[in-house]
């Protein structure tokens, strides 16, 4: 009895499923609030599911990351779906278009572990580019082998049971052989370029790959007729915005730099910035209090420095930064000294400079005016100097000033005064000596005593304008003047010189 009773329970619990399906399908809620009620007086297991109708068919690109536990790279992979799928499908697609079965993939969405039953909709993926990850469990992992992997292709050839198309209890159906699998639609081949290291697909126009953000290959170029979309439109729009801001940001950092330069090169001497420790005498020099030199930018106290230039005797200042692996050699500028230095003291260093520089010079000449400061640097084709100070003509040769006379009308006024004069007896005895030392020389055409004033050996009297060749005390040239090799000292003539000690005297 049992059997009928339990036969009659069954069918009774799979009318009010299809009479509940019939009102929800028409929308009469009436009807469909008593045919549940009629379920639950019935107390039977009921699963609910969408007809695959209520979803939107549209398709669209899921992306995937696919991992497995031998690798820890992320593969990424695209596959076409619609909201209706579920995961049971997708794992299917996989295990058609790549070969990995149902029970070995593992999928996750959304931080949740997705099951056989959800479909894409129930976990918000509806549109392009929603992501989803993939993990690939070994056989051992999945307890999977090739005898159940037999077993489950046996049972799908022989039948099976699939679930009912409508809404409520399962039921037993017939035998049926399954049906032939489908081609998969030909997915367009996608545009752009892949990268290299992780493979993802970018669109051709992206300078870096999205995933990753590897360069793009250099030998890479953008189709011609590629058009882009409008998210693209938008993302290039805003690295054009983005480039001309920083361009922008560059060119008012070189102004605001300019102008910064500009100001410090305004004053004389430039104050350091910051509080620091003065290398010289070791005491805490406060911003303002100090300087930092221009062409090294070592600080020191401005006392320290004024005291380097004052006891300095070089006619430059080097900067005094010294420890022991270093000493600076960048030289102080003369604005630098000026503003260290009181007015007495600037000219003091100025003399001081002038003196050294004359006497570390080897052609020059200090004015014969007593008391005057003025000197020159000579060159061998200059025989006289007027000085700016004193306006007085000097005579390099004679080494004196004889204003109003020549050479020879001074050397023999000297001789005249000698016998009176005290200071013209000196000047003759002077001469004299110079003659004996070999330091000056009779012209051998006028006979006026003549000097060298430095350089070569060829030196031009002042009063015969003879040329005269210094090392063999002989005229130059011969009787036929210049170019004349048949007398004089012959330099040079047949390649030999005219005295081994010679110094170009031609």
């Amino acid at each position: 009895l049992s059997e009928p009773n339990s036969f009659t329970y069954t069918l009774k619990a799979e009318d009010a499923v299809q009479l509940l399906t019939e009102a929800v399908n028409t929308g009469s809620k009436a009807e469909a609030v008593r045919h549940l009620e009629e379920l639950l007086s019935l107390n039977v297991p009921v699963s609910v599911q969408l007809s695959p109708e209520a979803y939107s068919q549209e398709s669209f690109g899921l992306r995937v990351g696919v991992e497995d536990a031998l690798s820890d790279v992320n593969i990424p992979i695209t596959m076409l779906v619609n909201p209706g799928m579920t995961i049971a499908e997708l794992k299917e697609k996989i295990n058609h278009d790549y070969g990995f079965h149902p029970s070995l993939q593992c999928w996750v969405i959304g931080r949740r572990l997705a099951q056989d039953t959800d479909t894409l909709f129930s976990h918000s993926v509806t549109e392009d580019n929603n992501q989803a990850f993939l993990y690939i469990r070994s056989a051992q992992a999945a307890s999977f082998s090739h005898e159940k992997q037999k077993q489950e292709e046996k049972d799908r050839r022989i039948g099976g049971r699939k679930p009912s198309p409508i809404l409520g209890a399962r039921r037993k159906q017939p035998p049926f052989l399954p049906k032939p699998r489908c081609p998969s639609p030909v997915q367009p081949k996608p545009v752009g370029w892949a990268c290299v290291q992780c493979t993802y697909m970018n669109k051709p126009t992206r300078p870096g790959c999205e995933m990753c953000s590897a360069d793009r290959p250099p030998n890479y170029k953008i189709p011609d007729l590629y058009q882009p979309d409008d998210e693209e439109i938008q993302r290039l729009q805003q690295e054009q915005l983005a480039s001309l801001q920083y361009e922008q940001s560059v060119i008012e950092e070189r102004e605001k730099n300019f102008c910064n330069l500009l100001e410090t090169d305004a004053h004389d001497l430039v104050s350091n910035t910051e509080e620091l420790d003065c290398t010289i005498c070791y005491c805490t020099v406060m911003p303002g209090e100090g300087a930092t030199l221009r062409e090294c930018l070592h600080s020191f106290c401005r006392e320290c420095l004024k005291q380097t230039i004052v006891n300095c005797m070089d006619a430059e200042v080097k900067c005094p930064y010294l420890d022991d692996a270093y000493s600076c050699a960048c030289m102080l500028q003369d604005r630098e000294i000026k503003t260290l230095l009181t007015q007495e003291e600037y000219q003091k260093f100025l003399e001081l400079r002038l003196s050294i520089a004359e006497s570390r010079s080897e052609n020059s000449y200090h004015c014969k005016t007593p008391d005057c400061a003025g000197w020159c640097i000579f060159e061998d084709d200059v025989n006289e100097f007027t000085c700016d100070i004193c306006n007085e003509t000097n005579c390099l040769l004679c080494k004196a000033i004889h204003k109003g006379m020549n050479c020879k009308e001074y050397q023999d006024d000297l001789r005249v005064r000698a016998e009176n004069d005290t200071a013209a007896r000196k000047t003759t005895e002077m001469l004299e000596m110079l003659l004996q030392n070999g330091e000056a020389m009779y012209c051998p055409k006028c006979k006026v005593i003549v000097q060298k004033k430095d350089g070569c050996d060829w030196i031009c009297c002042l009063m015969c304008k003879t040329e005269i060749c210094w090392v063999t005390k002989q005229a130059r040239w011969g009787p036929q003047g210049q170019g004349d090799t048949s007398g004089g000292c012959r330099c040079r003539v047949n390649g030999a010189l005219c005295h081994p000690k010679c110094q170009n005297c031609h």
